[in-house]
């Protein structure tokens, strides 16, 4: 990749820490043991380090060690939490809620389950992306038996209230899901307080390796319990079976021991968007800026559409148009559609997220690339 090519997609992935690939490399070769053959060394090694990960994951979480299951991605994990608590508990009621605007590995989850016979409401969102609390007051009833909204989106990086969303939920005796991909590492997440009782993550999102995720599941007040996907051998507690990733999981560890909260990136993006709306103000639009938003994120309709900039760009940006998982899609973004974009005001919006590897210099240089393109006659 050319020097001087900016990455600003990094709500899709992020490059591996050079201290998380240091500390998973011995993993690949020296220390290469079965975390599940821990009667001699080599194994003793892996298990040992699959737990000290664990430790560190859910110290970030402020999770108990042993609520944290291991899978492949988040994708895998939103599969087990939805899936696992649908066949477990659908003899009491068959009825998801969730929200509109979710990644598309949940509402597809969700749309799947409606083939085996749930009932999923899918709850709209205003012109900021949130969620009208009351609505999802009166979506819940007693055959509700899990609720499912996402803590940051992914597209325009709106959080919504999720204190307030479990203590609804809560109330009403049901499950709440939560995906918190993109708010692990950006901004701070206590289980506990928020009251979540079911969460994934994803390594690949905190400068951790891809190919490896996490899903938290709450053992008291109240105990979750859920069917596994997978069966053999009966690894992670019986919930998610499979030869652990070792390598992967050290360096998920060592990602979230690593994350560090500042003001830079969140300065970076205000400085990229005061800039932009003091040279075309009128003519942009942020996407959910009267909403609390990740630091990182800043999603903006343009005079021009999304297609032609990232073309202009080509060979001096990364950025995006939605989410990574559906951008080989031709249909405009579902998130921004839901919060009243037209499907033409829809494509003509472009995602920029930036992380900590990100600079003032690399900032100024895509305010002009899109000035070279407002400008134009």
């Amino acid at each position: 990749m050319a020097a001087d090519y900016i990455y600003l997609d990094y709500n899709a992935t992020t490059p591996v820490d050079e201290k998380v690939l240091q500390e998973m490399l011995p993993y690949f070769s020296v220390k290469f043991g079965n975390a599940a053959s821990s009667t001699h060394l080599y194994g003793a090694a892996a298990k040992t380090a699959v737990e000290a990960a664990r430790a560190e994951i859910a110290k970030t979480v402020k999770s108990e060690e042993q609520e944290i299951i291991f899978t492949s991605g988040a994708t895998e994990a939103i599969n087990l939490a939805i899936k696992g608590i649908y066949d477990l508990y659908h003899s009491k009621g068959n009825h998801i809620v969730t929200v509109s605007t979710e990644h598309k590995a949940v509402l597809d989850t969700c749309k799947f389950l409606e083939k085996k016979g749930a009932q999923v409401t899918y709850l709209a969102v205003d012109e900021n992306g949130k969620i009208d609390l009351s609505e999802l007051e009166h979506a819940i009833s007693d055959k509700t038996i899990l609720v499912s909204v996402i803590y940051a989106n992914n597209e325009t990086g709106v959080i919504q209230d999720i204190k307030e969303i479990a203590k609804i939920v809560h109330a009403k005796n049901s499950i709440f899901f939560c995906d918190a991909t993109q708010a692990i590492g950006k901004i701070h997440v206590d289980v506990n307080t928020d009251r979540i009782d079911v969460m994934c993550m994803s390594a690949h999102k905190l400068y951790g390796p891809k190919g490896v995720g996490a899903l938290y599941i709450r053992r008291k007040d109240p105990r979750v319990s859920l069917q596994p996907l997978i069966h053999g051998g009966g690894h992670e507690r019986g919930l998610r079976s499979g030869t652990l990733n070792v390598p992967g999981i050290v360096g998920f560890g060592k990602a979230c021991e690593i994350i560090s909260f500042n003001n830079d990136v969140q300065n970076l993006r205000d400085h990229f968007e005061n800039a932009l709306n003091e040279k075309f103000s009128g003519a942009i639009h942020i996407n959910g800026k009267n909403a609390i938003r990740l630091p990182n994120t800043s999603n903006i309709t343009f005079p021009f559409k999304a297609v032609d900039f990232i073309r202009h760009t080509k060979n001096q940006l990364a950025v995006a148009t939605g989410s990574a998982c559906t951008s080989a899609e031709n249909s405009p973004s579902h998130v921004l559609t839901a919060m009243g974009l037209s499907k033409e005001e829809a494509e003509r919006s472009v995602r920029f997220s930036f992380g900590k590897y990100s600079t003032q210099e690399e900032v100024e240089r895509v305010i002009q690339m899109i000035a070279s393109l407002m400008e134009k006659p």
